[in-house]
């Protein structure tokens, strides 16, 4: 009986290649033997389904007859490697495998580009590896400042310990004037092959030489300062800008200025935390400020102005209307906090309470009575 290669993968008959692609990779990760809670045997299936469901004219052959091998199962589906002896490239290229690396093709089943994207995540060939010596840790520090500060802008000087870069050897792990030599590991190319098998056979990268980091060089004296790391522990100093708006929580990435990396392979950044501290007189909503404000009951009866506070420390005159309503906040435009980053201001909120007199007069509260009765 023929498996059903589309219920293997988990797609429907009218699946795109894209969809199919996509489906195989996901699974090829679940189940590499390889990896914690694979599976061989399952893995093996997918790599079967995902060979045949991949290429147009096996599907289609697939659909129609069941079966995706022409002239009885002729072809490469007993594992024939089409670069070894025998295969259908084994003279096409003088001989030599084009592609530059070992690969036993026994069960590997899959597309042979898809099966490199999946293991070693589109890096072939040695291309795309990373330096061997660390990149400098990004730092995290808090900053607090003041609403007021947070209103105006200002400028701080911030100082950290962390990592820096040797000053002695510049950064470079050895003495200069001592010079270096041709790394013994990687006989000055720089780069090794690595050979290791897996499931799919024996394979070969190159990747940049460890022990001389890509130079084909090594130190004929290494720095006593830093032992050859080119960084050391010190205290780093930088002034950052808070701008105005700045919100509480809002973090500003300063690029480099983090720890220093090895053998000068990139410094991290600094990412500063910013806090606003509580405000006894203000309390901020969004670029809005809400402050306290109480009145007499007299002094609104009259319609008297009220004097309320701004956070530039001055104090403003403001009316309120007589049909006003104490659970509603009086809006005064363009005194809150600047917009961040663009123009424009927020307004000042006053919650204002009513102060209720401790003792009505006789004759205030007859006229009140009278007033009441119209």
């Amino acid at each position: 009986m023929n498996k059903d290669y589309y219920k293997i993968l988990g797609v429907s008959k009218s699946a795109s290649e894209e969809e199919i692609k996509k489906t195989y990779r996901k699974l090829a990760h679940e189940f590499h033997p390889d990896r914690p809670g694979g599976n061989e045997s399952k893995f093996k299936e997918i790599n079967e389904a995902y060979s045949v469901l991949s290429d147009k004219e096996k599907r289609k052959r697939y659909d129609q007859f069941g079966t995706a091998e022409p002239f009885g199962g002729a072809g490469f589906s007993g594992g024939q490697n089409p670069f070894g002896a025998g295969g259908p490239f084994s003279g096409g290229f003088g001989g030599q495998n084009p592609f530059g690396f070992d690969f036993d093709f026994q069960n590997s089943g899959g597309d042979f580009g898809d099966i490199f994207d999946v293991f070693f995540g589109g890096q072939r060939g040695g291309r795309g590896q990373a330096s061997p010596f660390k990149r400098g840790r990004d730092m995290e520090l808090n900053q607090e400042i003041t609403l007021e500060e947070a209103y105006h802008g200002a400028r701080k000087t911030i100082k950290y310990r962390m990592l820096v870069r040797c000053e002695h050897c510049r950064g470079k792990g050895y003495e200069e004037k001592s010079g270096t030599k041709q790394c013994p590991t990687c006989g000055g190319k720089g780069k090794i092959r690595e050979e290791y098998s897996s499931f799919f056979g024996n394979l070969s990268q190159v990747k940049t030489c460890p022990a001389c980091g890509g130079t084909g060089s090594i130190p004929n004296k290494v720095c006593p300062n830093c032992s050859g790391g080119g960084r050391v522990n010190g205290e780093k100093e930088v002034v950052i800008d808070i701008l105005k708006g700045i919100s509480d929580g809002q973090v500003i990435q300063i690029r480099g200025a983090g720890e220093a990396g090895e053998k000068n392979s990139g410094d991290g950044d600094l990412y500063v935390k910013v806090s606003v501290k509580p405000n006894y007189a203000f309390k901020r909503m969004g670029d809005d400020l809400i402050v306290k404000k109480g009145i007499s009951a007299v002094d609104f009866l009259l319609g008297k102005k009220i004097e309320v506070p701004t956070i530039e420390g001055k104090k403003i005159s403001v009316e309120i209307p007589p049909s006003f309503n104490f659970k509603e906040y009086l809006r005064v435009p363009r005194q809150g906090m600047p917009h961040f980053n663009r123009f424009g201001q927020g307004d000042l909120l006053v919650d204002l309470t009513l102060k209720a007199p401790s003792k009505i007069p006789p004759h205030i509260k007859k006229a009140l009575e009278e007033w009441e009765g119209r």
